[in-house]
């Protein structure tokens, strides 16, 4: 086995887990006491936006969740808007942008026709990654709102899809699906600082409906009994995040290839708020996992990291790590064919798929509702 590099999960995580010992119990007090007041300012901002909120002139769908951490969002927001878009629609994909570069227009418009028009930097890594994928437009903004103006100013839409956005209460939306993992749960249930949760449950009732993700790769679920109680309480579909190919970079584009890993000697590296998904996945896919190097979520990589990568890949067959990644690391000359990207794609059963199309349907009026709830949105779609 190589020498490894796990992120360390902190006492805090540790302590959202339930699993802290005695001192993680002790500064549960004090967290506790700013969970209340993180969670009563929370409940006076999204009262005021309640009544300040204000529409843009085209029907907005968000995906987001209550969690801190990934979900899927990004993967089931590309399911989504694809899934409308092959029915003849006009989407836009918005994103916050998370980590962009300092100096970056406050609106942009950073791709369209599946084309990155500005660099990973200028983007931020998950609309980079998206615009890979996507063929309509994505546009970034702090305030969505921005975004959404920029892109109407170009044509009529007949839908926007926001990435990550059921905490930004002051664009009033049409519908919000909020995803929770099966495998991460919600933690202790606590509101931040005290728990991993951007909003306590009840939040769900602004949700159309739950979209409860799995990546179905032998990961224990954590939802407790009372959680999933509350949760039922809402519309719940069920989603499911599978690895479908790999991709390597060919020239300037992205080329797949089936993921084939059985046995192949493995070094991954991600920059994840939690990892433990994807190096299920990988371990399904029967890789030889000798190596590990997480970074935090959202990281920007360094020559010094990319060196520290280059020295652990010494002796493996593959470098595999996730395409938010790639779009930041395939600027560093890594030996030819030897970096690729774990590409994953949402699949819903049919039944829950026609009940996806058939929400939005009845809500914003969409052609929509006849479409074939097939599984998953052909690849020419994309």
């Amino acid at each position: 086995m190589m020498a490894t590099k796990p992120m360390r999960s902190s006492r805090l995580e540790r302590l959202w887990r339930s699993d802290a010992r005695a001192g993680g119990r002790l500064l549960a007090i004090p967290l506790r006491g700013a969970a209340g007041v993180f969670r009563c300012a929370a409940g006076a901002r999204n009262l005021w936006w309640r009544w300040r909120s204000t529409s843009v002139g085209v029907p907005v769908i968000s995906v987001g969740n209550l969690t801190v951490g990934g979900n899927a969002k990004t993967p089931f927001t590309l399911f989504l808007a694809a899934r409308m878009q092959a029915r003849g629609l006009r989407v836009a994909i918005v994103s916050r942008g998370y980590n962009r570069a300092h100096g970056a227009l406050r609106a942009e418009i950073v791709a369209d026709h599946a084309e990155l028009l500005v660099d990973p930097e200028r983007a931020g890594d998950e609309p980079a990654m998206m615009a890979r994928r996507f063929t309509g437009p994505i546009a970034v903004a702090r305030k969505r709102r921005d975004a959404i103006e920029l892109l109407l100013a170009r044509g009529p839409l007949d839908a926007v899809v926001l990435d990550d956005g059921f905490q930004h209460v002051r664009l009033r939306r049409d519908l919000d699906f909020v995803l929770i993992n099966r495998e991460r749960g919600l933690g202790n249930g606590w509101v931040l600082p005290a728990g991993p949760m951007r909003e306590p449950l009840r939040a769900l009732r602004r949700a159309a409906a739950v979209v409860i993700t799995s990546s179905d790769a032998g990961l224990p679920p954590t939802l407790s009994a009372r959680q999933l109680e509350q949760i039922e309480r809402r519309r719940v579909l069920h989603a499911s995040v599978r690895p479908s190919s790999l991709v390597v970079r060919d020239g300037s584009k992205w080329r797949e290839t089936p993921p084939s890993l059985t046995g192949r000697r493995v070094l991954a590296v991600s920059g994840l708020a939690d990892p433990a998904g994807f190096h299920a996945m990988l371990r399904e896919l029967e890789a030889d996992l000798v190596g590990v190097l997480d970074f935090p979520d959202h990281h920007s990589y360094t020559v010094a990291d990319w060196q520290e990568i280059a020295a652990a890949a010494r002796g493996v067959d593959l470098i595999v790590t996730t395409e938010k990644d790639l779009v930041k690391l395939d600027r560093f000359p890594f030996t030819r064919d030897s970096l690729y990207a774990l590409r994953v794609d949402v699949t819903m059963v049919p039944s829950d798929a026609q009940a996806l199309d058939d929400i939005i349907a009845a809500t914003l009026r969409l052609p929509i509702s006849g479409a074939s709830a097939s599984q998953e949105v052909p690849r020419d779609a994309r």
